[in-house]
């Protein structure tokens, strides 16, 4: 409604949704706010560039992995179904390509971890990159 009001679902688009969120992360960071973000980012291409955005110290790449078929199952809003049936274009993952992240620091299988163990290990994470500072 705000930020990234006008963006639809172009490659375009996604590259500059990943831009503005890393920009706004990198000014919470600066103020010394912890700063989780949760996005859809499907190119190496557009984490590499939030990377860069966000700084190396404190860009953790999570890879949140889940088998397309548990992903489907999952979807209360139908947009797998509407992807599937060409109503909604470029949907990541079915009809638009996701890269797999090469060399995340962080792999959680949602399809074999449950959702208390998969927030435990993000606040480690967290708690990790606080001690380290």
């Amino acid at each position: 409604r705000g930020l990234n009001r006008g963006l639809g679902f172009s490659e375009e688009d996604r590259a500059e949704n990943i831009r503005r969120i890393a920009e706004v992360a990198r000014i919470l960071l600066d103020a010394g706010a912890i700063v989780i973000v949760a996005v859809i980012s499907p190119t190496r291409g557009m984490r590499r560039a939030a990377r860069e955005i966000v700084g190396e110290r404190d860009f953790v790449e999570v890879f949140v992995r889940c088998p397309l078929e548990v992903c489907r199952g999952r979807d209360v809003k139908g947009l797998y179904a509407h992807a599937a049936s060409g109503r909604v274009a470029q949907f990541t993952g079915v009809t638009a390509p996701y890269e797999e992240p090469e060399s995340p620091a962080v792999v959680i299988d949602t399809s074999s971890t449950p959702v208390e163990t998969s927030i435990g290990i993000l606040l480690e994470q967290v708690r990790l990159r606080g001690e380290e500072r």
